[in-house]
């Protein structure tokens, strides 16, 4: 989990150096058969590569940026600035997405003739396989470094091998049977364009907003808590990404309420040290006793469990304890429900309620019902 942030900076800037220079020959090279042949199509093509070229040094700007240390007015660090400007590339697609169309509308209301060519046919295949390789590399540098930029970076040369394919089919089609389909073409282009910037924008405006964790990262910090002695279950999960590579964490850990509560609070300042050191976790543990010596407690909670295993098996429950009195004796715990469970709040509690209280009718349940990851 844990990344060297140097190297991570210094691997994305080569990344996008590399993307730099392969789009601006791509672009020249497109743009001149293109302007030369009158394929508004290519041309299209060749702008989409210059905004490439734009993409990749705002990936550049991004890495110095969000490298720089946290400040008093920053006190998170800057690596969401990766986040912004993963934004600003996807405005910068979009854009040129709108102007393509723009011009191809132009082209179908005022035709013009296209000389297509044995050499635009050659330097867009050639573009499609260095897309290709920029693609193969973006993603497998991404992965590497868990870069959010790269991986929409990776998509957009995806898309633009699909693009490109479009055009070099029009340009076949022109070359053998003189059918001039460049403008409607050049549209099916700006349309590849626009939909790769909406999924860059959807993706990164999702994690601005404050994205659910991956499932790899939850479970990472569950297994690493529960493997410390001592530790008798964990709830109430919850992560917080300030950026690609940096995450705070807080999880309440359970303990035997038997045991002193210095050597309890002892096992959870080792486990938020650990997670300092090992990991790129920023973890807040928070002591949470347990009763495990009261027969009536632990036999209520055991039937607990299975009452709500009925209603669906992902649910769970925490925080199980029982306040006795003279007349009724209040059972208080916490239910953690997933989003995707249909039945609602209170049907779950209605149901919990009416099973406890056939155990025994002096229990009145106290019941808090909250989402889980």
């Amino acid at each position: 989990m844990n990344n060297d942030v140097k190297k991570r900076n210094n691997q994305g800037t080569i990344a996008s150096v590399i993307g730099i220079l392969v789009n601006i020959l791509l672009a020249i090279g497109k743009m001149t058969v293109g302007f030369i042949s009158g394929v508004i199509s290519m041309v299209a093509d060749g702008m989409n590569n210059l905004t490439d070229c734009g993409s990749s040094a705002i990936s550049m700007l991004s890495f110095k940026l969000s490298s720089k240390p946290a400040d008093k007015e920053h006190p998170y660090g800057h690596e969401r600035i990766e986040y912004v400007c993963s934004v600003a590339v996807a405005f910068i697609i979009l854009l040129v997405a709108f102007e393509t169309v723009k011009s191809s509308i132009e082209k179908i209301i005022s035709p013009s003739e296209s000389d297509f060519s044995y050499l635009a046919i050659a330097v867009l295949l050639v573009s499609i396989l260095a897309k290709f390789g920029l693609f193969f590399y973006y993603r497998v540098t991404a992965k590497r470094i868990n870069s959010d930029i790269l991986k929409a970076t990776a998509v957009d040369s995806l898309s633009d091998c699909i693009s490109t394919s479009v055009v070099l089919i029009t340009v076949i089609i022109g070359t053998l049977t003189g059918v001039n389909i460049d403008a409607y073409a050049s549209i099916l282009v700006a349309l590849f364009i626009a939909y790769s910037g909406i999924g860059v924008l959807r993706e990164t405006l999702s994690k601005l907003i404050g994205q659910a964790p991956d499932e790899q990262t939850v479970n990472f910090i569950k297994q690493k808590v529960l493997s410390h002695e001592g530790v008798l279950g964990i709830h109430d999960v919850a992560v917080y990404s300030y950026g690609p590579n940096k995450y705070f964490a807080s999880v309440h850990v359970e303990v035997d309420a038997s045991v002193d509560v210095l050597l309890s609070h002892e096992l959870v300042d080792d486990i938020e040290r650990k997670f300092a050191n090992e990991t790129n976790i920023i973890l807040t543990g928070h002591l949470d006793p347990i009763v495990t010596n009261d027969e009536e407690v632990n036999g209520l909670r055991e039937k607990t469990i299975g009452f709500i295993k009925k209603i669906d098996d992902r649910l769970t429950i925490h925080d199980f304890r029982m306040v006795r009195g003279e007349r009724h004796t209040n059972v208080l715990f916490d239910v953690a429900v997933p989003f995707d469970v249909t039945l609602s709040h209170q049907e779950i509690r209605k149901i919990i309620e009416s099973e406890i209280t056939a155990c025994n009718d002096k229990y009145r349940c106290i019941i808090t019902i909250e989402h889980t990851l």
